[in-house]
C-alpha cells in the first residue's frame, strides 16, 4: 500500500549523491581540495584482473608472444623454469612464476588465480651436437642443416608436462570476461560504486552496497513517500569504455530474496541519459545465474521506453546499474513489489559469449602425423620427421600432447608451423589441415598469430598448419581463411 504521507526532500543527499558521481565535478574538487582528499583515479572495472598465462616464455616464441602481449596493455603471468632468465627478459613487467610442467606438485591453484588463457609455448629444447657448428645462428636461421640432439626428454615435455598443465588448467581457467569479480574484492571496487535512489525525484528510499570479504551486497528500504518508489547502486563511468562486442550478454552470479529487480546498461556517458535494461526475478536464499542477452535489453529513459534508440551496442559500456523499483515501463508497476527492506549478494558479474574464443593456444609443429605414415618419401621431409626416432619421438609425443588438448573440453586452437626462422617480418601466411605442407615461417609471425586467435572464434576447436609465402603480409584476412577450415 502506498505512503501517503508527505515527507521533506532530503536535498543534502540529492548533492552528496551528484557530487560522487561528479554530475557537480567542481563542488567535488572543492570538496576534496579542503578536506585534503586525493584526487580520485578515473573508474576502472576489474577486467584489469584477467590474465593471460604463457608457458615456455623465454623461448624463441614464447619471449616475442610475452611483447605483444604487453604491447596491448594485457596482463601477463609467465611460468618458466629460470625465473632469473625471465626477470632479464622482462622485468618487473609480468607475474612470474617458476615452475615445471613435468612437476605436477609446481602448478598450484594460485598460477591459474584470475587466469582467462593459455598460450603454451613449451617444447624440447633441441640443439646441434656440441662441436658440430661454432655459428648456432646458421642452425636457428635454417640456413644449414647440423645434428641435432635433444636436451630434454620429449616424453615429459610434450605430453607428461602438458596432461599436468591441462589438469589443473580445467579447473580454474575461465570461460567468460569478468567484469567484476566481488569474491576477489580491491579497493577500486569499493570506490567504483555508489547509491542513486529516489532521492533525485524527491523520494526517501535509502541504499548501499556493502563489498565482504567474497560478495557485494545490494541492500536498502524502499519507500513510496512523496512518489518515489526506487533504490540503485550505479558504477561511475568507466575510464574507457567496455568493448564487450565479442560477446552475447551479461551473467549476474547472485543469491537473492525473492524480489524482482532490474540491471541496466549504459551506452553513453551521460549522467541521465538512456539506459538498457532487463528485469528479472529472484528465489529466496538461493544462489542463481541470471544470463542477460544484449539483444533483450529494453531501451528506457525515466522508466519510459524509447524503442526509437534501438538495440543495444554493447561496443561501448560507460557503466552497471542494479535497481529494486516498483515501476516496470510505460507507467506499468512491478506486480510483486512491496515496499519495505531488501537484500541482494552478487558474486560476481561477467560477460558471456557464443561462438566462444579459444581458451588455450598450443604451440605444436607440422608434421607430427607423418612419422610411420604409409609410402611417405623421407628424403622429401624436414629433419625433425626424418630423426624421428633420433630424437626421442619428438613429434610423436607432440601429437600425444596434442590429443591430450583436444579430448580436454577447453576450447582451443593448436598451431603447427612449419620450421621456424627468426625473420622479424611478418609475411603472409598459408594455412592448411591435413599435416602435408612443408616450408618455413618466422617466430615473429607465429607470436603474432597466437595473440590474435585469442580473439577469433573462427579458429576455435581447429588444429592448423602453417607456412608463409614470400609476400606481403595478409593479416586482415586470416580470421577468413581460418573460417573456412573444419573443426576438430
Amino acid at each position: 500500500m502506498a505512503e501517503q504521507t508527505r515527507q521533506p526532500w532530503d536535498t543534502g543527499r540529492l548533492f552528496q549523491t551528484l557530487t560522487y558521481f561528479e554530475v557537480i565535478p567542481f563542488w567535488g574538487c572543492l570538496q576534496r581540495l579542503f578536506s585534503r582528499q586525493p584526487q580520485p583515479k578515473p573508474a576502472e572495472p576489474s577486467t584489469s584482473m584477467d590474465i593471460i598465462l604463457v608457458t615456455g616464455a623465454t623461448g624463441g616464441v614464447g619471449k616475442r608472444v610475452v611483447n605483444k602481449l604487453l604491447s596491448k596493455k594485457d596482463k601477463v603471468r609467465v611460468l618458466v623454469r629460470d625465473a632469473a632468465r625471465a626477470r632479464e627478459l622482462f622485468g618487473d613487467k609480468v607475474e612470474i612464476f617458476e615452475g615445471d610442467l613435468a612437476i605436477a606438485e609446481t602448478l598450484t591453484p594460485k598460477l591459474m588465480e584470475n587466469v582467462v588463457a593459455v598460450i603454451n609455448c613449451t617444447g624440447t629444447k633441441v640443439q646441434p651436437i656440441e662441436g658440430d657448428t661454432p655459428t648456432r645462428e646458421k642452425y636457428y636461421q635454417g640456413i644449414k642443416f647440423y645434428m641435432p640432439e635433444v636436451v630434454d626428454v620429449p616424453e615429459i615435455v610434450e605430453y607428461e608436462g602438458i596432461k599436468n598443465l591441462v589438469t589443473v588448467a580445467r579447473k580454474y581457467l575461465k570461460t567468460e570476461k569478468t567484469i567484476f569479480d566481488f569474491t576477489q574484492p580491491t579497493q577500486d571496487i569499493k570506490e567504483i560504486w555508489g547509491a542513486v535512489d529516489d532521492v533525485v525525484m524527491g523520494g526517501i528510499s535509502s541504499s548501499q552496497i556493502q563489498i565482504t570479504q567474497n560478495r557485494a551486497i545490494f541492500s536498502g528500504n524502499v519507500s513510496t513517500a512523496n512518489n518515489g518508489g526506487f533504490a540503485s547502486v550505479r558504477t561511475k563511468n568507466f575510464a574507457q569504455p567496455l568493448d564487450l562486442s565479442q560477446y552475447d550478454g551479461i551473467e549476474l552470479k547472485i543469491q537473492g530474496d525473492g524480489k524482482r529487480y532490474k540491471l541496466i546498461v549504459r551506452g553513453e556517458d551521460k549522467w541521465d541519459g538512456v539506459g538498457y535494461c532487463y528485469s528479472f526475478d529472484t528465489w529466496n536464499n538461493q544462489s542463481q545465474n541470471i544470463r542477460i542477452p544484449f539483444d533483450q535489453l529494453i531501451p528506457v529513459f525515466r522508466a519510459k521506453t524509447v524503442p526509437e534508440k534501438g538495440k543495444f551496442n554493447p561496443r561501448q559500456v560507460y557503466s552497471l546499474q542494479l535497481m529494486h523499483s516498483k515501476f516496470e515501463y510505460d507507467g506499468e508497476l512491478n506486480r510483486t513489489f512491496s515496499p519495505g527492506l531488501f537484500s541482494l549478494e552478487i558474486e560476481s558479474i561477467n560477460a558471456y559469449g557464443n561462438p566462444p574464443t579459444p581458451q588455450w593456444i598450443h604451440i605444436s609443429s607440422a608434421g607430427v602425423t607423418r612419422p610411420g605414415r604409409p609410402g611417405l618419401n623421407l628424403e622429401e621431409e624436414p629433419p625433425a620427421v626424418r630423426l624421428n626416432e633420433q630424437l626421442g619421438g619428438i613429434l610423436t609425443w607432440k601429437l600425444r600432447g596434442e590429443d591430450v588438448i583436444r579430448q580436454s573440453g577447453l576450447n582451443y586452437t593448436i598451431v603447427r608451423p612449419c620450421a621456424l626462422t627468426e625473420d622479424p617480418e611478418i609475411k603472409a601466411l598459408i594455412f592448411e589441415q591435413g599435416d602435408n605442407i612443408r616450408g618455413q615461417v618466422s617466430r615473429a609471425a607465429i607470436a603474432e598469430l597466437s595473440v590474435q586467435l585469442l580473439e577469433t572464434p573462427e579458429a576455435c576447436n581447429k588444429t592448423v598448419e602453417v607456412k608463409e609465402m614470400n609476400e606481403p603480409t595478409n593479416e586482415p584476412a586470416w580470421a577468413n581463411l581460418l573460417g573456412n577450415l573444419t573443426a576438430d
